[in-house]
């Protein structure tokens, strides 16, 4: 964490799973401030509470700034003097997005721009922005409106030179645990002695943990190069192994009720499309996708073109490693908040 040292790190959606995640990889580093910027001041107020129970001797490296990224003024009140940015604030719901659209353009995109904006004013070194495998082939008002976020992340980076502001993006799927996830719904059912509500056995995901995902924005942090999007190579899962993997953990015989895809669901998702292969990076365990470069000529759009393609065909969850069931227990078990809950259903017994 060297570059992070004496430094102001601001977290925008940080009292979510991906902002509780940095601060424990960071509280314990030499850096010198995380501002945590959100709406919510009940979650900010439980979150100062417990870190103040937890780490007394370093709670006041914490720093709590009420705003919404919707509101420009808001976001550069909370941005004098950071030097990174970690943007995280989104809705992120499929449902809820596809019965408000405009919300999810407020935040995600508008938003989204409002954080590049004020970063570039205040002359924040760089901004590593989080977006999700549903930007890529979009076909629901989430994922669309992510798909536009990260246009606005790329046309962005191309106004201020890297050297000032470095803006980047990630690209990841679904991880395990976090808030409104797959794995808690099954663990509160499995406890309520509920059926199991499975939308489809076959449905595949790319499956990956929170500190996978610091690990992501923290490699886009000190590999990319502005206007990158960064995509990191993600096994997936069957939601059918994924079911019987949880039931395995806690020994439990709870019934699965198969409910169907829900709005604006795929049966598979995409980290990296077939167009962006063709430009792609192979880092070794991370995709990098440069941005376009181009200028806004509209002639040469028709006297040059790219002649040579890379052999990288779409990453997906069906073309990924599947992975098997034991190793997703296995995976489950390394998680804190599986731990935790199994403590508890021991408990009952």
């Amino acid at each position: 964490m060297g570059n992070f040292a004496c430094s102001t790190l601001l977290i925008t959606g940080g009292t979510g799973s991906f902002g509780n995640a940095v601060l424990n990889r960071f509280l314990h580093t030499d850096i010198g401030e995380i501002r945590i910027f959100s709406r919510d001041e009940k979650k900010q107020d439980d979150m100062r509470h417990e870190y103040q129970t937890r780490f007394p001797e370093l709670a006041d490296k914490i720093r709590y700034y009420i705003g919404d990224v919707r509101d420009l003024a808001s976001v550069k009140n909370a941005m004098h003097g950071v030097d990174y940015i970690f943007h995280a604030a989104a809705l992120k719901q499929v449902p809820s997005c596809e019965f408000f659209p405009l919300e999810a353009v407020k935040t995600n995109v508008l938003g989204t721009d409002n954080v590049l904006t004020a970063a570039i004013s205040e002359g924040v070194k760089a901004v590593i922005c989080l977006s999700t495998d549903k930007a890529a082939y979009p076909v629901n008002a989430m994922g669309t409106s992510k798909a536009m976020m990260e246009k606005v992340i790329v046309a962005k980076s191309r106004t201020v030179s890297p050297e000032r502001t470095k803006i980047c993006c990630t690209r990841y799927g679904n991880v395990l645990c976090s808030r409104g996830s797959v794995v808690p719904l099954f663990v509160e059912q499995i406890m309520a002695g509920k059926p199991l509500t499975v939308t489809d056995p076959d449905m595949t995901r790319f499956i990956m943990t929170l500190d996978e995902a610091v690990d992501l924005v923290l490699f886009a942090f000190e590999h990319g190069d502005s206007g990158d999007i960064l995509v990191q190579k993600a096994p997936a899962s069957t939601i059918g192994v994924l079911t019987q993997a949880v039931k395995e953990l806690f020994h439990a015989d709870n019934e699965e009720r198969v409910i169907g895809i829900r709005h604006g669901e795929k049966m598979y998702e995409t980290l990296l499309t077939n167009e962006e292969s063709a430009k792609a990076i192979d880092l070794g365990n991370f995709y990098r996708v440069p941005s376009d470069k181009r200028g806004l000529n509209y002639d040469k759009y028709f006297t040059e073109g790219e002649t040579k393609r890379n052999v990288l065909t779409e990453f997906n969850s069906n073309n990924t490693e599947l992975m098997t069931l034991e190793e997703v227990k296995e995976k489950l078990l390394t998680l804190d908040y599986v731990q935790q809950e199994l403590a508890v259903w021991e408990s009952r017994k």
